[in-house]
């Protein structure tokens, strides 16, 4: 089998309605814009896909497949996705791909193989569960109250743990943290996002407030630049920390912050950011290795695959971005997102492809 077309297609992508915001100092979510989908096609007429939703890269992926990627690919074995994964890393060391650029192709390998064998791709992974926690990760909501009323819906609606996204205040954020705990009681466990806004003092005094309201684990409180720095943290709080997500280098930067201490709760498991599936199974395997986890980050279809087949990952994080709560499709009554049926990975449904990718995407079934 051989690869003969490479292609990209520019999708609308609607904008989040309602709108939400992060911390200060961020962008909110998008408006309306594009998406880009990536179409890898054979001679024997199996093909995979893959999508991207970050902002710019509607224009980057047809710019990338038409500079390089087709001559790339065009040719070759679509099943040798190994060689294929380390030559779009050597293609990136001139090029320097955006960062969830850099996984696309083998994303979309992986749905061809699966799709070839008919079978999900967490199945071709080898397989761990057939079902997985969610938790609410929320946006940024206005105030101490509203975070409350959003989590009490979020608990009525079955979702089993809460992760904070909240405003970049160290202060104002401990003192959610307490608050949250007291209204949530002992039992509902918490975690809490930075979201890279504060310096390493201000790190320091609110990962010792979270561990006092007994938050199971800090992420991304500092930029992900200076792996000395999560070192340093890691020794001044006890809090466990959950690292490495938005550092360039997939697994190779991810042992750089187990090596200096920092992983203290594990790593973050991305087909987005760390390179795709193959590089977010070399990242779980890696921290595995250390008896640490490999947190899948995100709600996308291919986490959910990446759920199912990374054993030491333990929650499927669930974006929680309006007031009232609307329950996602994939979240069951009990808090529970089950493992995909169909084959290979699919596109998400709800969008405006054209005809020659309606083939590719997800079928819904109501649970």
């Amino acid at each position: 089998m051989r690869i003969t077309d490479v292609a990209a297609f520019r999708i609308p992508l609607p904008g989040a309605k309602p709108a939400f915001v992060w911390r200060r100092g961020l962008l909110g979510s998008s408006p309306d814009g594009e998406a880009a989908v990536l179409r890898i096609g054979t001679d024997e007429g199996v093909a995979g896909v893959a999508i991207a939703t970050r902002p710019g890269l509607a224009a980057a992926v047809p710019d990338a497949v038409d500079r390089v990627l087709r001559e790339a690919l065009t040719g070759q074995d679509p099943l040798q996705r190994e060689y294929l994964w380390h030559r779009v890393w050597e293609l990136d060391r001139t090029e320097e791909f955006p960062l969830p650029l850099l996984g696309l192709v083998d994303i979309a390998l992986w749905d061809l193989a699966g799709r070839l064998a008919g079978q999900p791709v967490w199945q071709l992974l080898g397989g761990f569960r057939t079902k997985i926690p969610a938790y609410a990760s929320t946006v940024t909501f206005r105030d101490v109250d509203e975070y409350l009323d959003v989590a009490t819906q979020c608990l009525d609606l079955g979702y089993q743990a809460i992760k904070l996204h909240a405003w970049g205040d160290a202060r104002a954020d401990a003192d959610l943290g307490h608050k949250l705990r007291a209204h949530v009681g002992d039992d509902v466990p918490l975690m809490y996002d930075g979201s890279a806004g504060f310096d390493l003092p201000d790190a320091v005094y609110l990962g010792q407030a979270l561990h006092d309201a007994g938050f199971l684990w800090y992420e991304e409180p500092m930029r992900e630049f200076n792996v000395t720095a999560y070192g340093q943290l890691a020794r001044a709080v006890r809090i466990p920390l959950l690292v490495a997500e938005t550092s360039d280098g997939a697994h190779m930067n991810t042992a750089d912050f187990i090596a200096a201490g920092a992983a203290t709760f594990g790593v973050r498991a991305s087909a987005t950011m760390r390179a795709g599936i193959t590089g977010a199974m070399r990242t779980a395997h890696l921290a595995d290795s250390y008896r640490l986890r490999a947190e899948v980050l995100g709600d996308e279809i291919p986490s959910r695959h990446l759920a199912m087949a990374i054993s030491n990952t333990t929650y499927y994080e669930s974006l929680v971005t309006a007031n009232p709560v609307r329950p996602k499709a994939e979240v069951d009554a009990e808090g529970f997102v089950h493992a995909p049926a169909g084959p290979g990975i699919a596109l998400p449904a709800g969008l405006d492809y054209p005809a020659e990718l309606a083939p590719y995407v997800e079928v819904l079934t109501e649970r």
